[in-house]
């Protein structure tokens, strides 16, 4: 993989939608540590919003402390493999919404889902546990489209993957919303990663489902190739969504590779 120093820039947005009374998403990003981090939380009550900002909060703050956190180009150099630290990260935010939810009786069952981006130079790693996703478009290619990188942890996508449900099955399916992996539900998690290399001008889309069951992928590809800042491009994003219907909290997190 190529070492070549590399220069990023990030902007996201987060909303209820027209559904929900309350925003159960939640996100936090470094462009300094090279950490970009959206969780969608689940439980009742207010545990949906207490496990995803738990996730969030962890995931940050193990990856930008001051004990063991440096720049996104002097990781390695210290002898901190970027994807390593992010995965002990995880088990630990894994292990504190696990603790907090058996311990608290309102807050039982709570658990989120996961997608981060960790950058390094061009190296890059997608993570992901439950069904939010990691999209990349390159830019700079003049066919390029939008490709999703990371795979849903959810019954009909495995069911898809399995060859057992076609796509129109799926969408008619009453267990659209039925996930098989999430952060907090289990003492131990296991996430996908996904090792990347990164060009410039590579666009990478971090989002919840608020954002992918009511926008199709072209519909996203056509707003992600606008040449427009990437704090519009996040607002476009999320009011395409709430035209489409806003039936869920929409979280999109943009960042892209500038040099």
């Amino acid at each position: 993989m190529s070492t070549a120093v590399a220069h990023y820039a990030a902007a996201a947005a987060t909303d209820c939608g027209r559904k929900r009374p309350s925003n159960e998403d939640a996100f936090g990003y470094s462009v300094e540590h090279g950490v970009y981090v959206v969780c969608d939380g689940m439980g009742g009550a207010a545990a949906g919003e207490v496990a995803s900002s738990l996730a969030v909060d962890e995931m940050m703050r193990l990856l930008t402390s001051s004990d063991v956190a440096h720049s996104a180009t002097g990781w390695a150099k210290a002898g901190y493999p970027l994807i390593e630290e992010a995965e002990k990260a995880l088990a630990t935010a894994n292990a504190a919404i696990f603790n907090r939810a058996k311990h608290s009786r309102n807050l039982s069952g709570m658990g989120t889902t996961l997608v981060s981006l960790m950058a390094e130079n061009r190296r890059a790693w997608m993570m992901n546990v439950g069904d939010s996703r990691g999209y990349r478009l390159r830019k700079a290619r003049p066919d390029c489209k939008l490709e999703q990188i990371t795979l849903d942890h959810s019954l009909v996508e495995e069911q898809l993957r399995l060859g057992r449900m076609d796509r129109q099955e799926a969408q008619r399916s009453p267990f659209k919303n039925v996930i098989t992996r999430a952060l907090g539900t289990q003492s131990v998690v296991t996430p996908d990663i996904f090792e990347l290399e990164t060009e410039p001008g590579d666009l990478f889309l971090l989002c919840s489902d608020g954002l992918t069951r009511e926008l199709s992928d072209a519909a996203i590809e056509s707003v992600l190739k606008l040449e427009r800042p990437l704090k519009e491009l996040c607002a476009r994003l999320v009011e395409a969504a709430n035209e489409a219907g806003g039936h869920d909290n929409i979280t999109c997190l943009l960042v892209r590779v500038e040099a």
